[in-house]
């Protein structure tokens, strides 16, 4: 790009969607609300009262400003900015975006001669930006790195283009003005990571519908079809809420070493098509949801709510995080439940209560173990110190062993007993399942509990065993 008689001209380079693959008026309006949930209502307000983009920019950007350490940088741009220093030239990061976050990120990077953006009066965007950067380097001229339709005034403006990831129709009026123009970082397809983002692995939790059919040993068509119905809305909403948690916790994710690869958080499905995912895929959940049963749907609402509120909330409040964690578990249930007309039965309540306590407790124990193993003195996000291990380790061991006395007293019972020709081999599943709590905790406490322990016992080659080993004393229990 630089060329003979070209040492003078400096390169001006965007940030929003260009040098970070993000947009730092999202970055802040998520990371506030995160901090303070009646955010998005100030917003409302700043942008009504002022009619300024800019004023909603800084207010937002005093509220929180995102770590440019843990940004999602454009390597090619990086590489575009270091070798164009390296040469000789002078370099600008010159954004719309509030300017203290544009000199956040360029105090960071220390690559940038000049560093401006837009300071809560005038938004530095499209014509204003270009007649900045006229009047800043008119005289020996610019190049411009961009990436959006609202850049093209600017393009007008420069001596040279260069493009970051812009679709073929955007390059195209580009070249109009610069037919030599130069693009970096082609477009890549969002679907891919909006797929990721709603992460189907986790939706094995949603499986959790059909016990009510299993445990009422009711295996008809309809019955079927319905909870099937049921699995599609769940897995449809939790995607809504995976979505939004992800946006809420952008920063603790990119702190961390494998969250940090999550679509959202590493810049690879823009923040603005995930939010716009959001209603979409509650929507889709919520109709589906009515369409099979109007309880369904209550149930349905009612996880969504305590989800939003654990989000916003109560995944800070210790140990009435575990509780809220156990309890969106047992809503699964009890969807099933409501979405088949099947009736639950107190004891296979009370198991859910107690069993999926011990799971929300492992989850916890697994960041407290990931948290000592990083060096940090608390779980980041949560209420936890790392002191508070053993104490978490317990209520994990103690709610998993309360339930499988819950399943021995229901084994107990001559109602259940008279359904099986064999009951006795029932027992040796109330053996398997104190095994795999147990072996649950202790692999946990090695450090090898890196996701949901649904997810873990679902690609764990001993957890696979031990529910196989389950269903087939079931099954002998029924036939022999």
């Amino acid at each position: 790009m630089r060329g003979e008689g070209m040492t003078d001209r400096v390169l001006v380079v965007d940030l929003d969607g260009t040098l970070v693959r993000s947009d730092l008026l999202l970055e802040s309006f998520w990371a506030a609300t995160a901090v303070d949930w009646r955010v998005p209502f100030h917003a409302l307000t700043t942008l009504g009262r002022t009619g300024r983009r800019a004023a909603l920019k800084r207010m937002l950007a005093d509220r929180a400003a995102p770590d440019p350490a843990v940004l999602p940088y454009d390597p090619d741009v990086l590489a575009l900015i270091r070798d164009w220093r390296a040469e000789g030239g002078r370099t600008a990061l010159v954004s719309a975006a509030d300017d203290t976050l544009v000199q956040s990120v360029a105090a960071h990077l220390g690559l940038f001669d000049l560093a401006r953006g837009s300071d809560g009066e005038t938004n530095l965007k499209g014509p204003a930006k270009a007649d900045f950067l006229r009047e800043a380097f008119g005289a020996t001229g610019f190049a411009y790195v961009g990436d959006s339709p609202a850049d093209l005034p600017v393009w007008e403006a420069a001596d040279a283009a260069i493009t970051v990831g812009a679709p073929p129709a955007l390059r195209a009026r580009v070249e109009a003005r610069h037919p030599d123009a130069t693009h970096l970082a082609p477009p890549s397809g969002w679907s891919g990571p909006a797929l990721r983002a709603i992460r189907p692995h986790q939706w094995l939790k949603n499986l959790l519908v059909f016990l009510p059919m299993l445990a009422a040993h009711q295996f008809d068509a309809a019955t079927f079809l319905a909870a099937f119905g049921a699995f599609v809305a769940f897995c449809l909403v939790a995607g809504s809420v995976y979505l939004l948690n992800d946006l809420l916790d952008l920063a603790a994710d990119r702190a961390h070493p494998r969250k940090q690869a999550r679509p959202l958080a590493s810049g690879a499905l823009p923040i603005g098509r995930g939010m716009a995912l959001v209603p979409v895929l509650l929507a889709a959940g919520l109709a589906l949801a009515l369409a099979l049963d109007f309880r369904f749907l209550l149930v349905l609402v009612g996880y969504y709510a305590l989800t939003v509120l654990y989000s916003v909330w109560l995944k800070r409040r210790q140990l009435i995080d575990i509780f809220v964690l156990a309890t969106l578990y047992a809503l699964r249930v009890l969807a099933g439940a409501a979405a088949t007309g099947i009736e639950l039965s107190v004891w296979l309540l009370a198991f859910s209560v107690f069993f999926f306590l011990s799971l929300a407790a492992v989850k916890r124990q697994a960041e407290l173990i990931d948290a000592i193993e990083r060096g940090f003195d608390d779980a980041k996000g949560r209420g936890y110190m790392v002191e508070d291990l053993p104490i978490v380790t317990q209520i994990a061991i103690g709610s998993g062993f309360v339930a499988g006395l819950v399943m021995v007293l229901y084994l107990s019972e001559p109602s259940v007993m008279s359904r099986y020709s064999s009951p006795l081999l029932l027992w040796g599943s109330c053996v398997l399942l104190l095994y795999w709590v147990i072996r649950m905790v202790m692999a946990t406490h090695r450090g090898r509990m890196h996701d949901d322990p649904v997810v873990f016992a679902a690609r764990d080659p001993v957890s696979q065993l031990v529910i196989a080993l389950i269903g087939s004393l079931y099954l002998g229990a029924a036939l022999l």
